[in-house]
């Protein structure tokens, strides 16, 4: 690595964090620094996954007292879900070829953020007409059926998976932005963690820029956490809305 990408790649990072922190998005920085800097597409999708974990770890003690709040068998049952989920998602990118994923991505970043901007359209939509529904407790089944496909999708690419998360959250009632920021951030933790080892597995994690992208991670992810209580939901929202499109639009235009 020059000193160019060094800066390049723990700017990202650190930026990342912060930004997986607030609402999710944060691949949109790190996956697109790793391909300026010459790594191949599947290569950088597989160390971005490892570079934002300890990101996701990070920023999840930094909700800790919003997770205490939630029984503890919900955060089980979610993290088994998506632990399932991850690695099969990787299992499947592993088989994925590279010209084939390099056409996808910008489609899959555009989705995620299109997911994340009408969610909560689509929520309060739901709610007008069907006031007297408890939203979180009739969608469980949907919510945790959501949950599995986001998981895969998650160890396939991991470029929106914060946003994912959050939408769906979103979209089966959760109210309170904190406590599916903090769910988001520990379920994120979890599957990364079955994806990023099926990755260093099949030998596509480049590791001297994970390892420096992991501590910047890290620290951006800590921050974030206590910025998040402190942004209105509206930023929040803004900040990642703008992320994703504007990252979209690069690999657009890369094709």
């Amino acid at each position: 690595m020059t000193l160019m990408d060094i800066a390049v790649l723990s700017t990202a990072a650190l930026a990342a964090g912060v930004l997986n922190a607030l609402a999710g998005g944060g691949s949109f920085l790190t996956f697109p620094a790793l391909v300026f800097t010459g790594v191949p597409a599947i290569a950088a999708n597989a160390t971005s996954a490892m570079a934002v974990a300890p990101g996701y770890l990070g920023s999840t003690l930094g909700f800790k007292a919003e997770l205490a709040a939630l029984p503890r068998r919900r955060l089980w049952v979610e993290g088994a879900i998506c632990a399932g989920g991850g690695a099969l998602g990787a299992a499947l990118l592993l088989n994925t070829p590279a010209r084939v994923f390099s056409a996808v991505v910008p489609w899959l970043l555009l989705f995620a953020t299109a997911c994340f901007a009408l969610g909560p359209r689509w929520l309060a939509a739901r709610q007008a007409r069907r006031p007297q529904v408890d939203v979180p407790s009739t969608s469980r089944f949907g919510q945790r059926a959501g949950l599995m496909l986001v998981a895969v999708y998650g160890g396939y690419f991991n470029g929106g998976l914060g946003i994912l998360l959050m939408a769906l959250y979103s979209v089966t009632g959760e109210r309170d932005i904190h406590t599916s920021n903090a769910l988001k951030n520990l379920n994120s933790w979890v599957l990364s963690l079955l994806s990023v080892a099926t990755f260093a597995a099949a030998g596509l994690v480049q590791w001297p820029q994970a390892a420096l992208m992991m501590v910047a991670t890290t620290a951006g992810g800590f921050w974030g956490a206590r910025l998040a209580r402190r942004w209105p939901p509206a930023v929040v929202r803004a900040i990642v809305i703008t992320t994703g499109l504007v990252m979209a639009g690069v690999f657009f235009a890369r094709q």
